[in-house]
C-alpha cells in the first residue's frame, strides 16, 4: 500500500488515505506501551507526522510501516 494522505485525530488516531481511495481508521493507542511512541501521548508531538508514503513518521522518530497500518487499520465504506 502507498499512503496518499495521513490526518491526526483527537483521540490519537490516524486517518488514512492509500494511493486507491480506500480510507481508514488507524488506532495508534496500543503502541503508546513502546517508549518511542509514548511521547506521543502528547497530542501537540502527536500531530506532528510526516507521511512517507510508504511509511508515517513522527518528529520524536516512531515510525510505522504501510505494510503494520493495512493489516491494522478499518477501512470506512466509501
Amino acid at each position: 500500500m502507498k499512503i496518499s494522505e495521513v490526518h491526526p485525530l483527537s483521540d490519537f488516531t490516524l486517518q488514512i488515505i492509500s494511493e486507491d481511495g480506500r480510507i481508514g481508521i488507524f488506532d495508534v493507542n496500543p503502541y503508546f506501551k513502546y517508549d518511542i511512541f509514548s511521547l506521543l501521548k502528547n497530542e501537540a508531538e502527536f500531530i506532528k507526522i510526516f507521511n512517507g508514503s510508504y511509511f508515517i513518521e513522527w518528529s520524536c522518530g516512531a515510525d510505522l510501516s504501510a505494510d503494520t497500518i493495512e493489516a491494522n487499520w478499518q477501512l470506512r465504506s466509501m
